[in-house]
Formats: C-alpha cells, structure tokens, sequence
C-alpha cells in the first residue's frame, strides 16, 4: 500500500497543468512508483466542482474533473475527502466531487451526502485481504456532515476545533471497531494538527492511540503541510503528517518536501513500513530524492520511522 500526503491540484497548480495540455504532468514524475502498489491512497483538497460561491476567498481550491486523468495514470484507489477545502464551493459542489471521484473510478472516503455517508468506510479488497479505511476532518471550514445535511466525518480537536469532543472521539473508535469487524486491515486517516511544524499537537497523539486501541492498524494524518514524526504504538504505525505531496506553496523548503509511505503487507498483517521522500518542484511535481536531502527529510520523521522498517508486532 502506498499513502501520499495532501494533493492539491487547483489554484496556481491548475494552471500550471492547463499551460502544460496535460492534465497529469504534475504526477507524471512519480505515477510508476505509486501505481504500482496493490492499493494507493491520498488526500485529495480540493474540489471537483465550483457550482457556488468560494468560501474561503484566495484559499478556496477547486479543480477542474480533467485532473482525475492524472490520479488514476498513478494508480489512486481510495481518495479521502475528509479535510477542510471539501467545502470551499458550497455543499452542492460538495456533493459533486464525491460523486465525481466515484465516476471516476475511485473510492471516496470521509465526506457525503449525510453523517451516515461521511462515516461509511471505503473497503478493497486485494489478493483475498479486505482493507477498510475511514477518514475525519478535525480542522473544521468544511460543514461537518449532518443526518440530513452534506460535509465531512468529523471530530472536534485541538488545534483547531477542539477541546477535544469525547462524544466525536467515541464514534471514530466505534467506528474503527465495527470495520474491525468487517475486514482484514483497518486504516485510518484524519487530517488534524496545527500547520508548519514538524510537532504533533498532543491530541494527535492522544486520538491516534485511541484509534490504534480501538483496533486501527495503521493511522496517517494530512494537513500541517510539513512532514511530522512518527511513531509506533502497541506496534502499529501513528504518521502524523507526510507533508504536502502536490501543492502550490513554496515559500520555504518545508511546505515542498514529504514523504510516501509504503506499508507492506503478509496476507492481513502489517509486516513493514517504510518511506519515500521527494521535493515538489517549481513545476509543481513531486520528484523523488536521495543522498542527502532525502535524510535531511526522514530525519524530521523522528527515531520511530527507522524502527517501522520491520518486523512489527503482529
């Protein structure tokens, strides 16, 4: 399984891939490696539709539905929806781009017509294993889903929407014990944090063990735009940012550097994690990197990425 960061393909990356008449150039560069894992996940923020207004001015990303083009050239199965520009066009483009990204052949996680749609895991299957995945949005901007009103699976948390809600934390572990239930591997991907630091908020690490308690084999969060540590718990894998993966900052080296994590898997059980670091480009593309810029960025992943190499606890 491959797991990319945070893909952001409107804005100044839209128009860089117009300008190219390739609505894949930005992922071209990387699309061999990531297309061939069994399965291959991302965060995908940006909308597919701009049917209303935008609601967070210069920040509000919307991208043309051409850019699924590039996603499925880098084999994307599963795209989570569950972060906070989802909302950035109004609920009826909302409820476009899930629609959309299923068209279009992908599996979306985290965001729906209704709370019941937003909670409902996305589940692969692959070689006999089923692999379930839910997402949440703690960030907020986006409507949080209703029973009757669309948004994102959503709990209240610091940084951003917190205290800490213990009714929302309460449903995702629920939520993590009925897929449990239901499936082989059970992941986890919430977009959380605070922005531009390679620091997890203590609420990371406490929502992220509860969901490995919970029986999540595997947590990766998006949002801070930096790669953050990771560490094992109970010998499961808790990333807490893989940084951006495309994105149109580069106001300093940090916003445009990540890494992809590659779990590898015997039959149900995790056996390895481990990752791949690239620099974003001035193209907008993710290019992988060795040498030294490639350790300078495992580096910020802290002493528990090294121990995810293998074996894991089973």
């Amino acid at each position: 399984m491959a797991v990319a960061g945070d893909l952001m393909l409107g804005r100044r990356v839209g128009q860089r891939l117009t300008q190219a008449g390739d609505p894949a150039a930005v992922l071209r560069p990387t699309a061999r490696r990531l297309a061939r894992a069994d399965i291959t996940v991302g965060n995908l923020e940006n909308t597919l539709s701009r049917l209303g207004s935008p609601t967070q001015g210069g920040d509000s990303f919307g991208a043309s539905p051409r850019v699924r083009a590039g996603l499925r050239l880098a084999g994307f199965d599963v795209l989570s929806l569950a972060n906070n520009h989802l909302g950035d066009y109004g609920s009826r483009s909302l409820v476009e781009t899930v629609r959309l990204v299923r068209e279009g052949g992908f599996v979306p996680v985290g965001a729906g017509a209704n709370v019941a749609e937003a909670w409902r895991p996305a589940i692969v299957e692959r070689e006999g294993v089923t692999f379930g995945f839910l997402a949440f949005n703690a960030i907020g901007e986006t409507p949080r889903a209703g029973p009757d009103s669309p948004g994102a699976a959503s709990v209240a948390m610091a940084p951003r929407t917190g205290p800490l809600s213990a009714a929302d934390l309460a449903r995702a572990k629920s939520a993590v014990r009925t897929l449990r239930r239901e499936v082989d591997v059970v992941v986890v991907l919430p977009h959380w944090g605070d922005q531009y630091t390679h620091r997890p908020v203590p609420d990371q690490r406490r929502v992220g063990r509860a969901l490995i308690d919970a029986g999540a084999d595997l947590v990766v969060g998006g949002h801070p735009h930096w790669v953050q540590t990771a560490e094992l718990h109970r010998g499961r894998p808790l990333v807490h940012s893989l940084g951006n993966f495309v994105f149109d900052m580069d106001w300093n080296s940090e916003v445009r550097e990540g890494v992809v994590l590659e779990a590898t898997f015997a039959g149900a059980r995790l056996v390895s994690a481990r990752f791949v670091p690239y620099v974003i480009g001035s193209d907008f593309a993710p290019r992988w990197v060795s040498g030294g810029r490639a350790r300078a960025i495992l580096a910020d992943l802290g002493p528990g990425a090294a121990r995810m190499r293998g074996p894991l606890a089973p």
